[in-house]
């Protein structure tokens, strides 16, 4: 029998006047991998903190078993600033040990793409105050993979990693013999690695066995039998089921309940969307070009990202967007933004860009766009539409709309000052859909939101007639809201992948050997060519440029906020803004140089 290591026993929080956890109970043993869910605000990372002894309780016990080694990743890094990696990381050891440990080797490569940490200026020796707070997270959570743990307690350790990054953690922690308890939003990350969930909802915990889509079986399951209306059982949950049943049954290998059950329970649910019925709407809304690119290049600065490309948008399609850092993702939906902004006037460096007459297009960038923090969140969606039309004779008010985003009657009238990051992207998105657009450009959409606001996000982009382009590290997101995913794999062209982000993840695997096996081959001949100094004071020099932009970006956020907060200040309003165009000149420099150096490493 496995070994308890962690007990709760009736554990109350209360903030304010609200209880968070209300008398839960919960063990951790040996082997448990537990995924934490629940909506922002519900407790899930107090529910961890607790546990790890980070807080205290208001009532009840929290035990530890004595030997328990425990190892937490928060939010927050408590990383010293003065240190360099080598010694938060590896601490004393020497380099001919942790060079011979398996382990070690495994973090560091997958973490940082390799033992001498390319991406870092001065590798395994550079300090770590001028570091970005994604860089300083991936360390922080490569210290905690290294040393040895008995249960590991991860607060949303996806972010700041992308596909491949997510891709190998959770491989490791599969491999990992450590318990785990592990709060995040990523859906398939929760599938691949949890064999437990823990739903937080109103001060209480639910417990389920499985994954994140058994427990999607699961939870429909006990609110089918708790239900004693039709309404009740008319939730997006079904939906949701309907479609992990129907259209990804590998998804959930071991059901918790009776297949039979679960058949009976989405017997009369349709599938998600009417991909007949959305396409023939769309093209009434936006007759049949919607963007058509031909022999187009995109460029950052005089760097070629994308070249020689001839593809179509056509009237709803809904494309995932997947690739590697710096491919132009990004850099593609901008161009065909300003493309259609200018009605085709603004074209690319190269090639041309047709855009649809009747296309109203609604881009939402990774970027929250800040709103008068005095304005109360229902009169902010209003100040877009009281009404949105949302095809077939269906619509809805500002107020019905902002409660399908979990905005409740009462949070409609908080101001817009005081609502959390997750619940200002929420606001955003509602923003950009109220204005009824025929053409959604979605960059990174899922970043500060929790799982039901995914779900019921989905949902509504399940009926949404129009064309639409995601791009998304979050591949549950990705698979459940698009039907086809092309990539940009860093060779200045773009290719559709039949088999979606496992297609994309296979050829970045054979990418990446391909490099390894070439690199003894070509080594000789390009240290004939450029002197190695050289090209390692090049190297030096972008990885100080890189953690420059890093910096610009931090700043530039904090001057946005700073200039919302001072909204009716227009002398500080007028002297931030000429701040941000200071540091925005000094961006498009730094990239100029950025590129002048690639070529030459």
């Amino acid at each position: 029998m496995a070994a308890n290591l962690v007990n709760l026993e009736a554990v109350d929080k209360v903030y304010g006047t609200r209880a968070l956890l209300d008398g839960i109970s919960l063990g951790v043993n040996e082997g448990d991998r537990i995924g934490v869910v629940g909506r922002n605000g519900d407790g899930k990372t107090t529910l961890i903190r607790i546990l790890a002894k980070l807080e205290d309780a208001d009532k009840g016990r929290v035990t530890h078993a004595g030997h328990v080694r425990l190892g937490v990743l928060t939010q927050h890094d408590s990383l010293d600033p003065a240190a360099t990696v080598r010694h938060e990381v590896l601490g004393d050891m020497a380099d001919h040990e942790w060079a011979g440990n398996a382990k070690i080797r495994d973090v560091l490569t997958g973490l940082f793409g390799g033992l001498d940490l390319p991406s870092f200026p001065q590798g395994l020796d550079t300090v770590i105050a001028p570091l970005s707070g994604g860089e300083r997270r991936r360390i922080a959570l490569a210290k905690l993979l290294i040393a040895d743990q008995d249960l590991i307690v991860l607060d949303e350790p996806t972010n700041h990693l992308d596909v491949e990054g997510i891709s190998w953690l959770a491989r490791h922690l599969q491999q990992r013999r450590s318990a785990l308890v592990c709060v995040t939003h990523d859906r398939w990350f929760l599938d691949q690695v949890c064999t437990r969930m823990w739903d937080v909802q109103r001060g209480t915990v639910h417990e389920y066995e499985g994954g994140y889509s058994d427990y999607v079986f699961a939870r429909a399951e006990r609110e089918r039998i708790a239900a004693t209306e039709e309404a009740k059982r008319q939730n997006l949950m079904r939906k949701e089921l309907a479609w992990l049943r129907r259209g990804a049954p590998a998804r959930t290998s071991k059901p918790r309940f009776r297949i039979e059950a679960a058949n009976e329970l989405i017997a009369d649910v349709p599938p998600p969307r009417d991909s007949a019925e959305l396409m023939k709407f769309a093209s009434s809304r936006l007759g049949r070009t919607v963007f058509d690119l031909e022999n187009v290049t995109v460029q950052a600065g005089p760097k070629a990202l994308i070249e020689h490309l001839t593809w179509q948008l056509g009237p709803g399609d809904r494309i995932g967007l997947v690739g590697v850092n710096g491919a132009g993702k990004t850099s593609l939906l901008r161009t065909l933004a300003e493309a259609a902004a200018t009605e085709g006037e603004k074209q690319p460096a190269g090639g041309k860009v047709v855009v649809g007459k009747t296309v109203k297009l609604a881009y939402l960038s990774q970027e929250v766009v800040e709103l008068d923090p005095t304005k109360r969140v229902l009169e902010a969606v209003q100040q877009v539409r009281d009404r949105v039309d949302l095809g077939k004779g269906r619509e809805m008010t500002a107020g019905q709309l902002c409660e399908k985003f979990g905005f409740t009657k009462e949070k409609q009238w908080t101001p817009v000052g005081d609502l959390s990051g997750g619940e200002r992207r929420r606001l955003q998105i509602l923003r950009l859909l109220m204005d009824e657009p025929n053409v959604l450009f979605l960059d990174e959409p899922t970043n500060d939101l929790d799982i039901e606001t995914l779900t019921q996000l989905e949902d509504l982009l399940d009926g949404w007639p129009g064309s639409m382009v995601v791009i998304s590290h979050d591949r549950y997101f990705v698979e459940r809201t698009t039907d086809r995913v092309f990539a940009l794999l860093g060779d200045r062209a773009l290719r559709m992948l039949p088999r979606g982000l496992d297609e994309y993840l296979e050829r970045r695997q054979r990418v990446l050997e391909a490099a390894a096996a070439a690199v003894p081959a070509v080594a000789p001949a390009a240290a004939k060519a450029k002197p190695a100094a050289d090209a390692r004071a090049a190297k030096k020099e972008l990885q100080k440029i890189e953690r420059r932009l890093d910096r610009i970006s931090e700043q530039e956020a904090k001057l946005h906020a700073r200039i919302a907060e001072q909204a009716t200040d227009f002398e500080a309003v007028a002297k931030l803004d000429a701040e941000l165009r200071e540091l925005a000149g000094e961006r498009d420099e730094l990239e100029l140089r950025w590129l002048e150096l690639a070529d030459d490493v």
